[in-house]
């Protein structure tokens, strides 16, 4: 599977409450558990008005169809060609 990163704007994102974040992530992974195996949520980063989303995923298409069915926007779906750290420095 690729891993991809999505960009999701969702205005004042970053002031939900602890249990609408639940609720939001309650919905993902319920749809997640009927798309299958060949799609997984990693995590996300809440930032002022945008959610950052890294999932592993077979493909794009499949990216876009879990926001369809959740009714979340995925305004930038980037595909992730190479990851680096502090040890690829090294």
């Amino acid at each position: 599977m690729d891993k991809y990163v999505i960009e999701r704007e969702i205005p004042g994102a970053g002031s939900f409450t602890p249990e609408k974040l639940k609720a939001i992530s309650q919905v993902s992974c319920g749809v997640l558990s009927k798309m299958g195996p060949q799609i997984q949520w990693v995590h996300s980063y809440v930032t002022g008005d945008k959610i950052y989303c890294v999932y592993n995923a077979a493909s794009e298409e499949l990216v876009r169809e879990h926001a369809a069915q959740g009714g979340f926007p995925a305004n930038v779906v980037s595909k992730v060609s190479t990851i680096i750290d502090p040890v690829t420095a090294g």
